[in-house]
């Protein structure tokens, strides 16, 4: 439960009780990091749906606003900062973390959470307030599951070096049957297997790994995909 918490902690604004957390707690919670999506996919869809009773746009508008409140905008940070360091390094990987590592935003980051949130806002509006929303937090989040067992960490203290190990087989595992029976229900989700290991070989390319900020742009860039994937077996249907 301990670990919960601080999964929660970390990737939520919603208010947690206060507990004591070793570094082996920290870095265990990333077990939890799927859990943690399915109660921001909840809280995300509900408020859409709410909205959407007004007007569509509000409802697509209400969704994302909730999306970025509840996760404090954690990832869209990482998001910026990978786009800041690739805009900058012109090929030069040293510089590229370096960049990274800046805690400032650049252009190139601005420009990277306004298009993200332009995408997200037009794909919630595409979907309409499909519960199968609940579920793309949720898939996201497996994401660093895989990418912490699959990549090297990058930074000494950061947190791609504090989960590096922390993800047992049996929590891929675990986590990869729920994924496949939510699949039956809703088959967009049968890409995210494809993205995130697409998003691995293009972090090992790039970068030569994973740090923090590269898993909550990962996430980012999951989260996009799984709409996508979901609007489109939304016309199919």
């Amino acid at each position: 439960m301990k670990r919960l918490i601080v999964a929660f902690g970390f990737l939520t604004r919603l208010p947690m009780p206060r507990v004591e957390v070793t570094s082996t707690d920290f870095a265990a919670a990333i077990r939890c990091y799927p859990a943690v999506g399915l109660v921001i996919g909840m809280i995300v869809a509900a408020v859409g749906w709410l909205g959407a009773l007004v007007d569509p746009w509000m409802g697509a508008c209400a969704a994302l606003l909730t999306w970025i409140a509840v996760t404090g905008a954690l990832h869209l940070d990482g998001l910026a900062d990978l786009a800041d360091g690739l805009g900058a390094a012109h090929g030069d990987r040293t510089r590229l973390l370096a960049v990274m590592a800046d805690p400032h935003i650049g252009s190139f980051g601005v420009i990277a959470i306004v298009g993200q949130m332009l995408a997200k806002l037009v794909l919630l509006h595409a979907i309409g307030m499909n519960w199968a929303l609940i579920l793309v937090p949720f898939a996201a989040r497996m994401g660093p599951l895989a990418w912490a067992r699959l990549l090297p960490p990058l930074r000494a203290g950061g947190l791609g070096a504090a989960v590096a190990g922390a993800v047992r087989a049996r929590d891929l595992l675990g986590w990869g049957l729920l994924l496949a029976l939510a699949a039956v229900a809703v088959p967009a989700l049968i890409a995210l297997p494809l993205l995130v290991l697409g998003i691995a070989t293009w972090f090992r390319r790039t970068l030569g790994g994973v740090t923090g900020d590269a898993h909550g742009a990962g996430i980012e860039i999951v989260e996009t995909g799984l709409l996508i994937a979901l609007a489109v077996t939304c016309t199919l249907a």
